[in-house]
């Protein structure tokens, strides 16, 4: 499987060491299968003036070798999993997560659940209301081509 991921870097061996804490899925390396997704990104390092890499890798693995979490929308499983990886409370040990992390609308709602401001139920509504942006998240395994 093809997978990308934008920086400000070359990436030659992917590592979660550089990744920082309170992600959507915990700390890891956060990639994409959709190339469009990841070239978009780097407009972000652009505009901050940085360099902006597209690093492209072919990722083998198998379902039966890895212990995977997958989320297929934004539902309260999904919602209670990254509310605890926002505060750090990640605790599991998968080895992968696949499913929808949150762009800028998703992260308001968010924001507006994490202080308060609306109940799960209408946390849960207005996600319903978005298609998941996919990305991957991978721990630590040794899977990785650079293309």
């Amino acid at each position: 499987m093809i997978l990308y991921h934008t920086s400000y870097t070359t990436i030659e061996k992917p590592d979660i060491s550089h990744s920082r804490d309170f992600l959507d899925f915990g700390k890891g390396f956060y990639l994409t299968h959709l190339r469009e997704q990841g070239e978009r990104y780097g407009v972000r390092f652009t505009r901050r003036g940085k360099d902006s890499w597209l690093n492209i890798y072919d990722f083998d693995y198998s379902d039966t070798d890895w212990k995977v979490l997958r989320f297929e929308t934004y539902d309260k499983e999904w919602l209670d999993f990254v509310s605890k990886c926002r505060v750090g409370l990640d605790c599991s040990d998968y080895d992968m997560v696949v499913g929808g992390i949150a762009d800028d609308k998703v992260i308001r709602t968010l924001d507006r659940y994490f202080n308060g401001e609306i109940s799960e139920d209408e946390t849960l509504g207005l996600l319903n209301m978005k298609d998941p942006i996919s990305s991957i998240v991978s721990g630590h395994r040794k899977c990785w081509t650079v293309v």
